[in-house]
């Protein structure tokens, strides 16, 4: 393999230089017919210009055609289109299928690695992947094994393979990556498992590494700067990466970066944040244990950072950092401003200046959220930017375990993953959320490399003192912090948004639900019930002069892993099984594409 993988970086490196693979995908992703990248587009605004779908005919959608991915586990992500081919992915194994558009959906080709399954109980939260990328002719995968593959869109060949991990240690992977100019972005999962998380940087035709950036770690490791690398607009000084870390618990310290990246071209710079730090228990790693929890923005090219904001620090609850980053260019008090919008798992979304790292709002976007007061917006407190923590729900104190009762959100988040949209029509952000509570046991554990290292057990449950269920959709102001209209939901929205010029926002439920509402009002226009529940992230393209709507279904994540994995203790899936356990009297096992079209 070793010999093969040389054979194959020399023959690209022979090549002839291709376009800086933004350029190219840009191209792609200006075209309205295609949806090119898993988040839409460089900004993560998962916006459309399609408007042959609107807010006056999306209620006569009718289901067009299905596609049977022929595996049971949660679907998250969605398919590509790229001209006349769509790609779509699925969870362990990880199998992509090329199908021809042109032809009633036929299969062009198919790639199914060969994985060795002793990786499945490593992962975290069911098998989930959250789909390919495309660029220069090339699909590229990550795969569960952390295994990350070069296809070539049209024939499904493996140009070249790079191991980014090794889950003998408990890393993993479930999310895609971002082609940047020559370059793909990766991250690494395993943040259960004590696992220090990176994100790395391989050259697009040879599949060299070209950097490494890791969350925490002396600064040659975490290529930060000094002196020119800011937190909240001050140099972060050196050694910040260890420093508040006790002894060398940084070496096993989470921040892993299993979510998604965004990237400014002008800026050339690349932005994603970080996951929990390790273990849960928090009274085992005094300190503000930077970098997790952080927004990251990183150049592209070097992968050294320009700022940095820790939100969440010496985490007490499984806060990840990792969701979305949305790029917008915003009037922000009289002032066009280049902003960078994020909805944190621990309930605040963030509005900063993505140039400077200027946090510029912070606000909660659920009312339930209670483990904090607020953010400190005063730039002259010793605490600026800090959140101020309510000690009722503090899982430790003076250093000892604290069991904690009713904190809000619970370790899933206001929001996981699953991605928000934008349109700049109503600028407005549409965002899937969790309306979820839990108590919270932290118990001593020790580290064993390849064994879970978690330390807390947890109990799920929704939101007190409102409708009753576990999600709502809601449409946020980004720029004043307000809650514009919110629908209430059974279960969580696990399902990633898509908003659309024909005044059309799409999102999908546990239950299996693919629903369509007014972009203005939030009144429902449209909804379908699938064979599965929805875990993935809705997307558009037109063929032929027609657009179309897609959602994989299958039901699974965090939120649905009782039924993915059959599991029965309210304990299991790190407390989401007993939370989400009515789930199976509603939908069941699935893994289906469904696209959806206005009829002729």
């Amino acid at each position: 393999m070793k010999r093969l993988f040389a054979l194959t970086a020399a023959a690209a490196l022979c090549a002839p230089a291709a376009t800086f693979a933004s350029e190219s995908v840009q191209a792609e992703i200006d075209n309205a017919d295609q949806w090119v990248l898993q988040t839409g587009d460089y900004k993560n605004q998962r916006y459309s210009q399609l408007d042959q779908i609107n807010k006056e005919n999306v209620g006569d959608l009718q289901v067009s055609w299905t596609f049977s991915t022929g595996v049971l586990r949660g679907h998250e992500g969605s398919p590509l289109v790229v001209g006349d081919t769509m790609y779509v992915h699925t969870p362990f194994p990880n199998i992509v299928y090329a199908l021809d558009l042109a032809d009633e959906g036929r299969i062009i080709w198919k790639y199914e690695p060969k994985q060795d399954p002793s990786v499945i109980p490593v992962m975290c939260c069911d098998t989930v992947n959250r789909g390919v990328a495309y660029a220069d002719g090339k699909i590229f995968l990550h795969q569960a094994d952390t295994k990350v593959v070069a296809l070539d869109a049209q024939s499904g060949e493996v140009l070249w393979e790079a191991q980014n991990g090794d889950p003998s240690i408990g890393e993993t992977n479930t999310a895609t990556v971002l082609p940047v100019n020559d370059k793909i972005i990766v991250g690494i999962s395993g943040g259960e498992f004590g696992v220090r998380g990176s994100v790395t940087a391989y050259d697009m035709n040879s599949g060299e590494q070209v950097w490494r950036a890791y969350s925490m770690g002396p600064d040659s490791d975490t290529l930060i700067d000094p002196e020119n690398t800011t937190h909240l607009g001050k140099p972060v000084g050196p050694d910040s990466g260890t420093n508040t870390w006790e002894g060398d618990q940084w070496k096993i310290g989470g921040g892993t970066t299993w979510g998604w990246y965004s990237y400014d071209a002008e800026e050339n710079l690349v932005y994603y944040g970080t996951g929990n730090p390790s273990t849960w228990n928090p009274a085992q790693r005094p300190g503000d244990n930077r970098w997790s929890m952080t927004i990251m923005a990183r150049d592209a090219d070097t992968g050294m950072a320009k700022w940095l904001y820790q939100m969440t620090p010496h985490d007490e609850w499984d806060y990840d950092g990792i969701n979305e980053m949305i790029l917008t260019e915003q009037e922000v008090d009289g002032e066009m401003r280049k902003l960078l919008t994020h909805f944190d798992r621990n309930g605040l979304a963030y509005t900063m200046d993505r140039v400077s790292g200027e946090l510029l709002v912070a606000e909660k976007y659920d009312p339930a959220v209670n483990w904090t007061t607020g953010v400190d917006m005063d730039p002259a407190s010793e605490t600026y930017g800090r959140p101020a923590v309510v000690a009722e729900y503090s899982t430790e104190h003076n250093g000892e375990d604290v069991n904690s009762t009713g904190i809000c959100p619970a370790a899933l988040g206001t929001k996981d993953q699953q991605p928000a949209a934008y349109s700049p029509q109503t600028e407005l952000m549409y965002v899937p959320t969790n309306h979820v509570c839990m108590d919270y046991e932290p118990f001593r554990v020790s580290y064993t490399a390849g064994q879970p290292y978690v330390g807390a057990t947890l109990s799920m449950y929704p939101a007190p003192d409102s409708h009753g269920g576990m999600g709502n959709f809601i449409a946020w102001d980004n720029t004043s912090g307000e809650i514009k209209w919110s629908i209430p939901e059974q279960f969580s929205v696990w399902s990633g948004a898509l908003a659309t010029a024909g005044g059309v926002v799409f999102y999908g439920t546990l239950e299996g639900y693919l629903k369509a509402v007014d972009a203005e009002t939030g009144d429902e226009l449209y909804k379908f019930k699938t064979p599965s529940g929805i875990i993935g992230n809705v997307m558009t393209y037109s063929h032929g002069g027609k657009q179309y709507v897609g959602i994989l279904s299958g039901v699974g994540g965090w939120a649905g892993i009782g039924l993915a994995a059959g599991l029965t203790n309210p304990n299991d899936g790190l407390g989401a099984v007993g939370g989400y356990a009515a789930l199976s009297d509603y939908t069941a096992l699935g893994g289906q594409l469904t696209v959806f079209a206005l009829p002729d």
